[in-house]
């Protein structure tokens, strides 16, 4: 909007460009007239990555970013739009105002006005509407500046920015794209900590300049309540969102945590375990998926504890089976063996082989007896106090090994173990290292703690490396070129499964010194294995030792097989 010549007698007074939006009412974009401050700005702050454990936590945790980010989004843009809106109007009325009253009120004034007159002028243009102060500067006729303001702390020359007069100030050459030589301009600035508006226009053809200044703490103040509404309004946002996020993670993790319980029941062993569908979304067909992999597992685990219980019962069936016909051929072997002096030397050997075999095919029979009952969770312990210095001795001494056999234990070391099953492991030890070892064969007990540590140490060439962890399978042969070994390939794994029982363990290593070093780990008191204490002994829980003490000394082990479970080592 372009404003209308003024005349006076003879002289000319044209109101400069009012229009703020004009390509020239405001100062363009870096210019140094310009000091609006810019919009506020979001700063989030961020110590560290969250190391989230649940899933539910997750999800509020998205829900809120999501929820905080458009309800951010939306609320700065609707102040920036209200802001803008706000401003607008209200510089946008104010020179409107300013435009007309300067026009009107300079127009009667002289080419060179009176400071008395400005004055009055002044106090005419502030006397408006708008409410703002008012600045008139022009010289009288001697030539002498005046400046005329209505309010003399907030509107004078130092306050009015340099960079706005100079552009109020700067004369631009007139043609097609400029009709005026001066032009209206404008600018918020902050004065005392308070808001303001300056505006300044220069009267064409001479005449005063004239400043203007409003102040904008009203409209501060209305868009300040603006943005706490805009932030509770946020906050409220958020605290729905975390809500509906909570219900939203309790109906989707709902049907996830009765999975992970199945899971954990189906890994403990309770394979009948099956989770309740409903529905026909993704969950329900994890659901149906589970309950046809739990299904499947179900019927394999049958299917191969089936096929495990026919196989321990043939080899129990079979072990039982056997022992009639061997109680049989060893009391005939028995009555040969005694009669051998008197057989023809021709066959004397072949009895003598018939008497061997025997006896270790009837000490297979009972190994495996032995093996079937541990398979079969029915071995028992059956405890009591036993001094193991006297324990070790009297299994050396009931099979001739005091020559070959040095032995390093304390008297008093009690134990409440099973005294038969350790017999067991002490005879499969040093059995073993007597045969694949080298002699003397040295076992030393200590005590560690609540602990009692058995070491049975040969001096031999020791065990193959990659024969070690194998030493305690079931019939396990260090050579394929050798098959055949005089035990059954069951002692070593037999002594294990002796010391499982009793809640220790045993170790196999080479010594730094030469030789293999087998290490028994006992708890001294094994009452906390059993119901009562005492344990009941099974029907044929003495089957790991074989045959009688008589027999026994005669064998040199026991009728335990000490040496198959490392085999040929």
């Amino acid at each position: 909007m372009r404003a209308a010549a003024a005349r006076q007698g003879g002289g000319r007074a044209v109101l400069a460009d009012a229009d703020p939006h004009g390509p020239r009412g405001r100062l363009p974009p870096g210019h140094p007239a310009v000091s609006e401050p810019a919009p506020g700005r979001l700063r989030g702050v961020a110590s560290g990555l969250l190391r989230w454990t649940s899933l539910r936590l997750r999800l509020v945790v998205v829900f809120a970013l999501v929820a905080l980010t458009a309800a951010v989004s939306a609320s700065g843009i609707a102040y920036w739009l209200n802001r803008n809106t706000v401003l607008d109007r209200t510089q946008n009325a104010a020179l409107k105002d300013f435009r007309t009253q300067l026009a009107e009120r300079t127009r009667s004034l002289p080419l060179h006005p009176a400071c008395e007159e400005l004055r009055d002028a002044a106090r005419q243009m502030a006397a408006g509407p708008q409410n703002y102060a008012v600045l008139l500067i022009s010289e009288d006729s001697a030539g002498k500046p005046c400046a005329a303001t209505t309010d003399k702390d907030l509107l004078n020359l130092t306050t009015v920015p340099k960079s706005l007069q100079k552009a109020v100030e700067q004369r631009r050459p007139v043609d097609e794209s400029n009709k005026a030589p001066y032009h209206l301009y404008w600018q918020r600035q902050e004065i005392d900590d308070g808001p303001y508006f300056v505006a300044g226009a220069k009267m064409i053809g001479g005449g005063p300049t004239g400043y203007m200044l409003k102040s904008l703490a009203t409209e501060r103040q209305d868009l300040n309540s603006l943005a706490w509404s805009l932030g509770v309004a946020t906050l409220l946002a958020l605290v729905g969102s975390a809500l509906l996020a909570q219900a939203a993670a309790t109906t989707v993790l709902r049907p996830v945590q009765r999975l992970g319980t199945a899971a954990r029941e189906l890994g403990e062993g309770k394979l009948d375990t099956r989770l309740r569908v409903t529905g026909t979304d993704e969950l329900a067909d994890l659901s149906r998926t589970f309950n046809r992999t739990a299904e499947r597992l179900q019927q394999r685990v049958e299917e191969l504890s089936a096929r495990e219980a026919s196989s321990r019962r043939f080899v129990a069936d079979m072990s039982h089976e056997l022992r009639t016909p061997l109680t049989a051929i060893t009391a005939v072997t028995e009555v040969l063996e005694d009669e051998a002096e008197s057989l023809d030397p021709m066959i004397a050997p072949a009895v003598q082989l018939v008497v061997s075999e025997t006896r270790r095919l009837n000490d297979l029979v009972e190994n495996l007896m032995e093996v079937t009952r541990f398979d079969a969770g029915t071995a028992r312990l059956v405890l009591d106090d036993v001094d193991v210095a006297d324990q070790v001795t009297a299994c050396i001494d009931a099979r001739a090994w005091l020559d070959a056999v040095e032995l390093d234990a304390e008297r008093g070391i009690m134990a409440r173990l099973d005294p038969r099953r350790l017999d067991v492991i002490l005879a499969n030890l040093i059995g073993n290292a007597l045969k694949h070892g080298g002699s003397p064969v040295r076992v030393s007990v200590r005590t560690e703690g609540e602990w009692l540590l058995v070491r049975v140490r040969d001096h031999g060439p020791g065990i193959p490396e990659e024969v070690l962890p194998h030493v305690f399978d079931r019939f396990y042969k260090a050579s394929a070129s050798r098959p055949r070994s005089e035990g059954s390939g069951l002692g070593l794994s037999i002594a294990l499964e002796n010391a499982h029982i009793h809640g220790g363990e045993i170790t196999a290593a080479n010594s730094e010194e030469g030789g293999a070093v087998f290490t028994l780990r006992l708890p001294r008191d094994a009452s906390r294995l059993t119901a009562d204490g005492d344990g009941n002994r099974d029907g044929e829980s003495g089957a790991g030792s074989g045959a009688s003490a008589e027999r026994q000394q005669r064998d040199g082990d026991g009728g335990t097989d000490g040496t198959a479970a490392e085999g040929e080592r």
